[in-house]
């Protein structure tokens, strides 16, 4: 049986196709490539916005910037001296994201200006840290990407 060359691209075509749809498969189906959305509620946020960008520019008026560094023990977050560890409230939100699970919240409990996030909660990669607080009536936001 002779193939000419009109049958040829019909069934290049079809084999074209076939591995196009055979990759789709594979990669919605993987767990590798599966990525989580920024944030379920994602429109609810949005409305939010303005009060976060308000909180960072308190952030930007602070005398020094929050610090993040790298130790053995894990992440210290280093606040400006100004923050009067009493009078501050707020949460840490540690953001992973390739893992939902692995995200996670602390509170913000300073000791000497200094937070202490645990190697033990840490896997090496990306980080989002999302530190909240407020102080004196006033919204703080530091947002901060690392590699640990």
């Amino acid at each position: 049986m002779k193939i000419n060359w009109g049958t040829g691209i019909v069934i290049g075509l079809i084999l074209f196709i076939g591995f196009i749809l055979v990759m789709v498969f594979m990669m919605s189906t993987e767990d590798k490539y599966d990525y989580d959305l920024v944030t379920e509620e994602y429109y609810k946020e949005e409305l939010q916005f303005q009060d976060e960008i308000d909180a960072e520019n308190n952030t930007f008026q602070l005398s020094e910037q929050v610090q993040v560094v790298r130790e053995p023990e894990g992440l210290i977050l280093i606040f400006p001296m100004e923050i009067e560890e009493n009078k501050v409230s707020g949460t840490v939100y540690l953001y992973r994201p390739s893992n939902k699970r692995l995200d996670f919240e602390i509170p913000l409990e300073l000791t000497k200006s200094k937070l202490l996030i645990p190697k033990d909660r840490l896997l090496d990669g990306r980080w989002n840290i999302i530190v909240r607080w407020r102080m004196n009536d006033t919204d703080y936001l530091f947002k901060e990407e690392i590699r640990y």
